[in-house]
């Protein structure tokens, strides 16, 4: 059961779930393939009741280790902590067991992923050539919150691993809910080249929409290209002297799938 944040503002949100879980029935791996969400339907407590599997693994396809993946998701769902802490990821229930694995966007191979969105969106729109990433400055945008450091932690992580290839002139942390703030990035590049790539899940109201705002594109023209079904950012954009390409969210990369499996078999031998 492949598990999505999910809303019913904006269906986008959802779409790399079904997209990943199509996949997955394609290979023929699983006795049955299921999508679920937190905030829209089908539901995950639903779903879990109509699954009748005797093994089956939850997989949720979340950037990081934060408040709704790693605490309320598997409270709601019965999983405890044992005396360390740490949340006991195995759950008998009713003769079947439930194994509730790590979020996909923690694991090691997303710097991949994160390195390919970011040289594809220059490949893509080269203006008035594109430029070498010697002469780029990166910045990764991700949530974050100041309540749970969870939420920063895997974009730290992403950023010290993409710093130490010494690919790109620099490469920084953008946040919308914490230090520094998204809008930052134009006044923080050494370069005038700047790749921003979200590290998101979807290409949601967040992506499509608060980003490029907090980049400096006029809210009217987003929502006038939204309402026309456009792209919201063009590619480049000049905004305070900066060139600034804007990659999409990392959640609909085919390679995600692939993800989604070593999660399973981590949970699969234990």
């Amino acid at each position: 059961m492949l598990v999505g944040h999910g809303t019913t503002q904006n269906a986008d949100s959802a779409a790399p779930v079904f997209q990943h879980s199509a996949e997955l029935r394609r290979r023929r791996i699983f006795a049955e393939v299921r999508e679920a969400f937190w905030k829209q339907e089908p539901q995950i407590k639903e779903v879990l009741a109509s699954i009748t599997s005797p093994r089956v693994f939850i997989a949720p396809l979340f950037i990081s280790e934060g408040y709704f993946c790693e605490q309320l998701i598997p409270r709601e769902l019965g999983f405890v902590r044992g005396e360390d802490g740490e949340l006991v990821r195995v759950l008998q229930r009713e003769g079947r067991t439930w194994s509730y694995c790590r979020p996909a966007g923690t694991h090691p191979s997303m710097t991949d992923v994160l390195l390919a969105r970011a040289r594809e969106v220059v490949r893509r729109f080269p203006f008035p050539r594109a430029p070498k990433p010697g002469d780029i400055s990166l910045f990764i945008a991700g949530h974050g919150t100041e309540q749970d450091e969870k939420s920063s932690q895997v974009i730290e992580q992403q950023v010290e691993r993409i710093r130490a290839l010494n690919l790109y002139a620099e490469v920084r942390a953008i946040y919308l809910d914490q230090e520094p703030r998204i809008p930052e990035c134009r006044t923080l590049a050494a370069t005038r080249n700047v790749v921003v790539v979200p590290f998101f899940m979807s290409d949601g109201l967040h992506v499509r929409e608060d980003i490029p705002i907090l980049l400096g594109e006029p809210e009217r023209t987003v929502r006038s290209r939204l309402e026309a079904g456009q792209p919201t950012w063009r590619n480049p954009s000049e905004k305070l002297g900066k060139l600034i390409w804007y990659a999409a969210a990392v959640g609909s990369e085919p390679h995600l799938a692939d993800v989604i499996l070593e999660r399973v078999t981590e949970m699969a031998v234990q």
